[in-house]
């Protein structure tokens, strides 16, 4: 195999990281958006400046352990589903191997080889790693996008607790008649921030990631904040 050329440029594909990416993504998009959105709706509702950061706090810690309950249930089964499938595909292989052979050399027609060509190709990869081959070819199933439900849970829970800090945190530093345009105001530029951020890393357009993100936070923190105001009290 001949050597890359110090011309060579390295591939850093996004796909490789979609797996935490999207846990994390979604965990502190999250945490920010329902965090805010249950502080502006107390806000509105005129109960004590203690009252919203205890509200706030609950919301946190409530949040961060069900998003990792969630993700990791949610993964777990995915796991549970691949490893029956590939339970279902070693059982195959082993009964029989000359079919699974055909049926790999199939797919390598369908993409493109010439019959002698995926014949080869097919034999050779039965030969060293049969279960490998079927498992990436056959079923899709990549170290990459395989399922980890523990990595999921715990990213999940870890930025979801960042992002509900935000407004917690604005919360906590702004004098209480000022407190619900504090809490939307840094929310809107940690979403916004957080867009960015991730459209960044996943190689998307970060206008459309902002856009996107800031659009269903200030509806939800919009939302919130009109029931609180019809549901409020006076203290």
């Amino acid at each position: 195999m001949s050597k890359p050329t110090k011309d060579h440029i390295d591939e850093h594909h996004v796909s490789h990281k979609l797996g935490w990416l999207r846990a994390a993504v979604l965990g502190a998009n999250d945490g920010i958006i329902s965090t805010a959105s249950v502080m502006m709706g107390v806000a509105a509702a005129s109960v004590s400046h203690q009252a919203l950061l205890l509200t706030g706090t609950a919301a946190l810690v409530a949040g961060a352990l069900s998003m990792a309950a969630g993700e990791y249930v949610s993964v777990s089964t995915q796991a549970d589903s691949e490893a029956v499938d590939l339970a279902i595909e070693k059982a195959a292989i082993e009964a029989d191997p000359v079919g699974e052979l055909q049926e790999l050399a199939h797919i390598y027609r369908q993409r493109g080889l010439s019959d002698d060509l995926a014949q080869q190709v097919a034999t050779q990869l039965m030969a060293i790693d049969p279960l490998g081959a079927h498992m990436r070819d056959e079923l899709g199933l990549t170290d990459t996008h395989k399922a980890r439900p523990i990595q999921a849970a715990w990213t999940s829970a870890l930025s979801f607790a960042i992002g509900a800090a935000l407004p917690l945190l604005a919360a906590i530093i702004s004098p209480p008649t000022v407190v619900a345009w504090s809490l939307g105001l840094s929310s809107l530029v940690a979403l916004i921030g957080l867009g960015i951020v991730s459209a960044q890393v996943g190689g998307a357009n970060k206008l459309k990631a902002a856009i996107r993100v800031s659009f269903w936070g200030l509806a939800a923190m919009g939302l919130t904040y009109a029931v609180g105001t019809l549901f409020g009290v006076v203290t």
